[in-house]
């Protein structure tokens, strides 16, 4: 109150009068006593474990065991992936298969065991038993330089781990999925193979589980480097000239995963060091990748009502008419794209609760991919030097793996390990497919 009078919210002070020192009367309520809450703050040092690894958002790390980085980079983005986490729970199944041996059951138990400990801890964990089965199982990990473990390519671990993990997941029921490694990371080819001197040509089949990245002086982007990997040569016997001939390999896609593993070519033999040399070359890499152009016709013609639904529903998002036509053209996926690009920016998740929420074989897939994790190399040889796991939690947020220490990091950094220098860079890269419910 001013001179007797209430002041309003929008008086003007400058006409008032008020001088300084002058007493001003205030009145109003009082505001109700703060009361003391019932539970007291919980410190994170306080929590169970269980509880303390939803509240940091990221599992443990890995202690390295003596140059098992490679290890425990690809044991971390393996583990990124909830269907094959649940496939190992399953695991070892009432009726095991024949073509499972001792070594390659031990093992797959070992990743199931560590697997739920990485989950159920926030302190660092260490692989022991796990590293004890690999180095079993396949004892060129176990190679010795003047007594100390040698270093090993994290690739080499993540293909004979997958492909342990394929044949021991197998299931000889019906009323299951019966090869969960195949449709989780199992990609399906289709290649021709010409001879331009005699004319002759072929169809093969084959189905791998990772593409590979080639890298060169006109690859710049993986995209290049993804279609320099699906053209090759290869030299064999021609029935036709009765001698070896020079054959073209050129392969397409006829069937995509759940989780699109791709390998960049780094390492080479050099003969004259002999010795795995590296190429540094700086090759960039999209947080969302969309493989339409390497997949065969039939495969495309599958793609295109998926694809439809997947920009409709990006398009509503963002508050664009949706379109009748079934189109799989480069012109609307690029778009299609450009819209989820912009989706995600906003904060937005890529996928509606009614697609996480869809049975399994009710989900179908689009071609296009977002990022999950990275393993990076840091260092000038596959035998030396280091490497990382960079691994996107459920919650959206990345999180690096240098072992034992998980690091939070900016999405814009994930970007940036792309090589041309002494930083880390990506080595192998690991993509989710996005889907819609069908």
């Amino acid at each position: 109150m001013v001179k007797g009078g209430l002041l309003k919210d929008d008086a003007d002070w400058s006409k008032l009068g008020v001088k300084e020192g002058q007493k001003l009367m205030m009145m109003g309520t009082a505001d109700e006593i703060v009361k003391a809450p019932e539970k007291g703050p919980i410190f994170a040092e306080d929590m169970p474990e269980e509880e303390l690894v939803i509240h940091v958002g990221h599992s443990a790390g890995l202690f390295n065991l003596g140059n098992t980085c490679y290890m425990n980079s690809t044991v971390q983005c393996l583990h990124s992936v909830p269907e094959l986490k649940s496939a190992l729970i399953k695991y070892p199944r009432p009726v095991r298969s024949n073509e499972v041996d001792q070594t390659s059951h031990l093992l797959t138990v070992a990743t199931r065991d560590l697997f739920n400990d990485l989950d159920k801890n926030v302190k660092p964990v260490a692989p022991m038993r796990f590293l004890t089965e690999l180095r079993k199982k396949y004892p060129q990990f176990a190679q010795l330089h003047n007594g100390v473990y040698m270093q090993q390519d994290a690739e080499e671990c993540w293909t004979q781990l997958i492909y342990t993990l394929s044949q021991s997941l197998k299931s000889p029921s019906s009323s299951e999925d019966p090869d969960a490694v195949k449709r989780l990371f199992g990609i399906d080819l289709v290649s021709r193979v010409h001879c331009p001197e005699s004319g002759e040509e072929s169809t093969e089949a084959e189905s791998v589980y990772s593409l590979k990245c080639h890298i060169s002086q006109e690859v710049n982007h993986l995209h290049e480097g993804l279609k320099h990997g699906l053209k090759s040569e290869l030299e064999k016997a021609s029935p036709s000239l009765g001698r070896s001939s020079l054959y073209l390999k050129d392969s397409r896609i006829n069937d995509l995963p759940r989780y699109l593993t791709i390998q960049f070519v780094r390492f080479f033999w050099k003969r004259e060091s002999n010795q795995k040399a590296k190429i540094l070359r700086k090759v960039d890499y999209p947080l969302e990748l969309d493989v339409y152009d390497f997949c065969s016709d039939d495969l495309r013609k599958r793609l295109e009502v998926p694809r439809r639904i997947l920009r409709d529903e990006e398009g509503k998002k963002l508050g664009l008419k949706t379109s009748d036509k079934n189109s799989g053209s480069t012109d609307n996926d690029v778009k299609m794209a450009e819209a989820e690009a912009s989706s995600n920016r906003s904060g937005n998740s890529s996928k509606s609760e009614s697609v996480e929420d869809a049975p399994e074989k009710e989900k179908a897939l689009t071609g296009i991919y977002d990022l999950v994790a990275v393993l990076t190399h840091k260092g000038r040889s596959a035998d030396s030097g280091h490497y990382v796991a960079w691994v996107k939690q459920e919650n959206g947020k990345w999180i690096q793996f240098d072992d034992d220490n998980p690091i939070p990091q900016r999405e814009d950094d994930i970007t940036r390990l792309s090589g041309g220098g002494d930083w880390h860079m990506a080595y192998i890269c690991m993509y989710k497919a996005r889907v819609v419910p069908m």
